[in-house]
Formats: C-alpha cells, structure tokens, sequence
C-alpha cells in the first residue's frame, strides 16, 4: 500500500493556513475530482476521496493539532473521510454542505430542516382594457377559481377532532436517505412534503389537501400608462399554499382594445385629422378630439397632407410618474371626388391661375426631374 500524501499537499496549501482557505481549497478540488462529475474515473475518485480525508482533518481543531504534531500517526484511525461517519466534524459538514447544493443545484445546508409546506401555485389571468383606461389607469374587478385554505379544517387538511400523526415513510425526519456510491444523499420525503407527518383522518371537504377550489373577486389597480400585453404582478393572490406553505402570486396580463381614431406609438396618442383642400389653403381652426376632451387646434394657411402638429400632455401617463406624452395629429387634405358645375368652373379658374409661386414642391420637383435627363 503507498504511503499517504501530506495532507496540506493533497489540498496545496502550507501548514499554517487558516481553516477558510482549507475550506476553500477542499471546495475547489472537491468540484473538480467529484465522482459524478468524473462518471468511471476511478483517479478521480481517488483524488475526491484524498480532498476529503485531508479537509475533515484539517478543519477539525484537535485532529489537526495532533496531525501536526506526530503526522497520520495522530489520527491514524480517526480521519473519518468517506468511508465512514466516525471522524465527521460540524465543520466539514458545512463544507461539504456547500459542495453538495453546487453539485446537485440546491441548498446543502437547508438540509434536515422540515419543510414549511407546500407552497400554492402561481397564477394567470387577462384583463381587457379600453384604450382610455389604459391611458389613463383604471379599476378592474376579475374574477378567478383558485385555491383557498379549507373552511372546515382550516388548512390542517385533518378531520374535526383528529390531528396529523408522524409520517410512516420518513419516520417523521421529513427526509429519507439512500446511498448513492460512497456517500449518503437525503431528500425532502415524498409523502410528507418534509413536514414530518400524515393525516390519518382526512377532512371531507378537502380530501385532506388543507384548500378548497372556489371563484375569488379581485380589485386590480391598473396603471396609467400600461401597454398590451404587460403583466402586473399580486403577490400572494395566487393558489393558497397547503400544510402552511405560503401562497401563489398571481399575474395580470393587459391586453388593449384597439380605438376608432386614436392609436398609440410609444407614450404618445396618435390621430389623423381630415380637412378640406380649401382649409388647408386657406388655413383654419378645427376641434380635435383628446383623450380628456375636445380642443381647438389651428391649421395654418398652406398646410401640406401629412403635416405632423403636436399637443403638449395629452398621451400616456408614463409608468412610474415620469412624464407625459403628448398627442401628435396628422393632418389630411382630403381631395373632393364629386365636384358641382359651379365647383369644377372654379377648380379650372384656380388651375389657370397656378404658378411657381402658389406650388413650389410640384415645380422643384419636376426641375429636378428634368435635370436627370439632360
């Protein structure tokens, strides 16, 4: 048989260090060499179960003083390592704790607590909004079938005059324990949930689950500003939780109904508002209808299709308080399509009248034109 490593070479430390860096030498190697990591890798393995001797002596305070002193001679027997519980110490255990919930993906040192119940389920809902309210925040009542705690039992899921007893499986440990290679894995007990007990007598009106299904109104604050498709979120207004368990969150997905004449483009509320070829001309004064009312609106003499004018904080609320948007109005000439007599001899005396002047944009256009092909 060889003779053992140094126990601060097998860790690559020097004698004098401090039980965190033992910790986290042991941790690192630990990582590295783990068999379930290294399936069939039997130097590997070696290597894990060498870490692992060296850090349960190195972080037990006698063990290591008498392994200073007289070497594996003073703890010759007494290094539990993994092939046995003797030699563990509380504070390998923490470190090994560690290691295990990196290695399995949770917690090892929430290991051997109870469980506090069953947490409830999260839930959804969608809540139809109009284009106002979602401008301009509303209440909603929704209604929802969820679980709530037991009436009749309240929430104990046991029958008047029983009470839980200690879970058969567990044996009331809320965790059993298989073997898995060279070390021992406990898991939270599959019939307890980790609490540690069973209901003998189930209530009748819960069938021993400690919640009852049943439809729950809720007033939901929607916030000015919201979109389509956000989702507020309520805590705790989910499924109950059972034997204890805290309860669900539930979430609210907005969904937006389209407006007539507004649409929205980020926090600001769109329109499209038509005047005739003459006021566009001529100039005017029109009513704009806002999401708070009716405002008076100047068109300028001259005004272009599809000129953009602006109204200072009549958009969306933005989330969060900061700012308003503003409504932005596209202006449309409309051109007449049925013409009088009367209508059609004015248009021609308009026409004959035109000039470079009165259409800049037609005439620069067709020089530019022109230009092309010269």
């Amino acid at each position: 048989m060889s003779e053992k490593r140094d126990y601060y070479d097998v860790l690559g430390l020097q004698k004098g260090a401090s039980k965190d860096e033992v910790k986290k030498a042991y941790r690192k190697l630990a990582m590295k060499c783990h068999p379930d990591r290294n399936p069939g890798d039997q130097a590997a393995e070696t290597k894990f179960k060498e870490a692992s001797e060296a850090a349960e002596v190195l972080t037990n305070d006698d063990k290591r003083s008498r392994y200073d002193q007289f070497g594996h001679a003073g703890v010759n027997g007494q290094a539990g390592g993994f092939g046995g519980a003797e030699g563990f110490s509380g504070d390998f255990g923490d470190i090994f704790g560690d290691l295990f919930g990196d290695i399995f993906g949770g917690g090892g040192r929430g290991r051997g607590r109870r469980s506090q119940g069953i947490p409830g389920d999260d839930l959804q809902i969608v809540v139809d909004v109009t284009f106002k309210e979602a401008a301009l925040g509303a209440e909603k009542i929704v209604s929802i079938n969820k679980h709530k705690v037991c009436e009749t039992c309240n929430g104990s899921g046991a029958a008047s005059g029983s009470g839980p007893v200690t879970c058969d499986y567990c044996n009331g440990h809320g965790e059993v324990r298989r073997q898995q290679g060279f070390f021992t894995v406990a898991s939270t007990c599959p019939k307890c949930n980790g609490s540690g007990q069973a209901i003998k007598d189930p209530c009748r009106s819960c069938g021993g689950q400690g919640v009852t299904r049943s439809k729950t109104e809720l007033e939901v604050k929607i916030p000015a500003g919201i979109d389509e498709g956000q989702r507020l979120k309520l805590r705790g207004e989910g499924d109950s939780g059972r034997k204890g368990g805290p309860a669900g969150d539930l979430y609210v997905v907005v969904r937006v109904k389209e407006h007539e004449f507004f649409y929205r483009e980020d926090f600001d509320v769109c329109c499209m508002v038509p005047v005739s070829f003459s006021q566009a001309a001529l100039g005017t004064t029109v009513r704009v209808p806002t999401l708070t009312g009716n405002v008076e609106m100047k068109v300028p003499a001259g005004t272009q299709s599809g000129k953009k004018m602006r109204i200072k904080g009549k958009g969306f609320q933005k989330l969060g308080g900061y700012g308003v948007g503003d409504q932005i109005i596209t202006v449309h000439v409309e051109t007449p399509t049925k013409l009088t007599s009367e209508q059609k001899k004015l248009f021609e005396q308009l026409s004959s009248m035109d000039s470079n002047s009165s259409n800049p944009m037609a005439t620069n256009f067709f020089d530019k034109v022109k230009d092309l092909f010269q």
